[in-house]
């Protein structure tokens, strides 16, 4: 079965007292010890963020591991990620992680996984980039749309709650056919995509929830049910 779970925002990088959303993903591999690999192209293989990482995920029952592209572990960085059973993809800046990508051939590799069954996940950035569109900031000052790979239909908004010009810039681009329809998550909520449509919405925040936004005369903005994941 072919997965993705696209994060708002939350997770080991933003909740760092909040494990909800990592054990969910994790949980979703149904092994008892799951390979997750991170990909931190997006921030530009951050240390801090590679370190938060292995801090978080080295005290979970699973093996971590990440893929660098500026230090690549192999050559072979098919074979790399298809023994994995979670891809986890860290934000940042998705200009850049389409262009690296594209270029080592990494979206071709991860669409292989993909159909394969090995889940794919990742926020803000690495949530976006599995979509058609979505809008980012990668361009320095202001919001613009940009195309994606295209597993996923539609377009995709992050950090909908956590960032003020989120919401009425999407709205806007949307109103304007910028950008097509899609949908819109806050930070601490996670999407669960089986076979392209969406299985189950969860969130680390009770409050957090995620939204259909689309055209239709003007544009409407519809909550989708969302379950809290519970106390921590």
């Amino acid at each position: 079965m072919r997965q993705i779970i696209a994060l708002g925002g939350g997770g080991f990088s933003m909740e760092p007292d909040n494990s909800l959303l990592d054990l969910y993903i994790l949980k979703q591999a149904k092994k008892t010890k799951p390979q997750i690999c991170f990909i931190p192209t997006a921030s530009g293989d951050s240390d801090n963020y590679i370190s938060r990482y292995y801090n978080f995920f080295n005290q979970q029952d699973c093996k971590p591991s990440h893929l660098s592209l500026f230090e690549p572990p192999t050559r072979d960085l098919e074979s790399f990620i298809l023994e994995k059973d979670i891809v986890y993809v860290g934000g940042g800046n998705t200009k850049n992680l389409l262009a690296l990508w594209r270029e080592w051939g990494l979206d071709g590799i991860l669409r292989k996984a993909w159909n394969q069954g090995i889940i794919l996940a990742g926020l803000s950035a690495g949530s976006i980039c599995w979509f058609e569109e979505g809008v980012t900031d990668s361009y320095g000052d202001g919001i613009e749309p940009i195309k994606c790979f295209g597993f996923l239909k539609g377009s995709n908004c992050p950090h909908y709650d956590g960032e003020i010009q989120r919401r009425p810039t999407y709205h806007k681009l949307i109103g304007s056919n910028k950008i097509q329809s899609g949908i819109a998550t806050d930070d601490g909520v996670a999407i669960h995509y089986k076979e392209q449509g969406i299985s189950k919405i969860v969130s680390s925040r009770p409050n957090a929830k995620a939204y259909s936004v689309f055209f239709e005369n003007n544009v409407i903005e519809t909550e989708l049910h969302t379950e809290f994941l519970g106390s921590y």
